[in-house]
């Protein structure tokens, strides 16, 4: 079974952006990389390829929900 992505967007100082799918662990580890103020490189694998990100330029992570489904309920 395949890991669960995440649509994430990584701001940085000087006002790029970019937005990856990631699994789930690595966006938890990127958030956590963050709060606990790391310095240094954080790489993470996403769809369309490998990221290597300096933790000191990034502003802002913002996490995606999850897309709702469009059909019918049997409810």
């Amino acid at each position: 079974m395949a890991e669960e992505r995440v649509r994430v967007e990584i701001g940085f100082d000087g006002g790029q952006i970019m937005g990856a799918y990631v699994e789930l662990p690595t966006a938890d580890r990127l958030e956590g990389a963050l709060d606990e103020g790391r310095d240094g490189a954080f790489a993470l694998e996403a769809e369309d390829g490998r990221y290597t990100v300096s933790l000191r330029r990034v502003v802002y992570i913002k996490r995606f929900t999850r897309e709702g489904r469009v059909g019918f309920s049997s409810d």
